[in-house]
């Protein structure tokens, strides 16, 4: 019998249009200490720091409002880095976002990230 693979997501894959240019993108600094993350994961800029880690519903630290979107995977979170994410002023694909729920889709919105089922 074959062996089965599942195939994570690919760079952008949660993309469907973004703003001529780079207007959609950003360069930012992922914050340490959290475990790999993948492409099209929501995340939320940590007020006290201006780092951005995983998007937190229930958090209270800035983290709970989804401001971006992970452009690429990042599998090594040992130490800060910089990363590119999806801003503003661009539309994705709601099966393709890892964390996403209603308060993460109007956070979204107000951002100007449309999100498409």
């Amino acid at each position: 019998m074959p062996t089965s693979f599942t195939e994570g997501l690919h760079t952008a894959e949660f993309l469907l249009s973004e703003a001529k240019g780079s207007y959609s993108r950003e360069q930012v600094t992922l914050a340490a200490g959290a475990a790999a993350l993948s492409s099209g994961t929501l995340l939320g800029k940590v007020t006290a720091t201006g780092k951005y880690v995983a998007y937190a519903n229930g958090a209270s630290d800035g983290s709970e409002v989804a401001a971006a979107i992970l452009y690429a995977g990042a599998p090594d979170l040992a130490v800060d880095q910089k990363v590119a994410v999806i801003s503003r002023a661009a539309e994705v694909y709601s099966g393709a976002l890892v964390g996403l729920d209603s308060a993460a889709r109007a956070d979204l919105a107000a951002a100007g990230i449309v999100v498409r089922d």
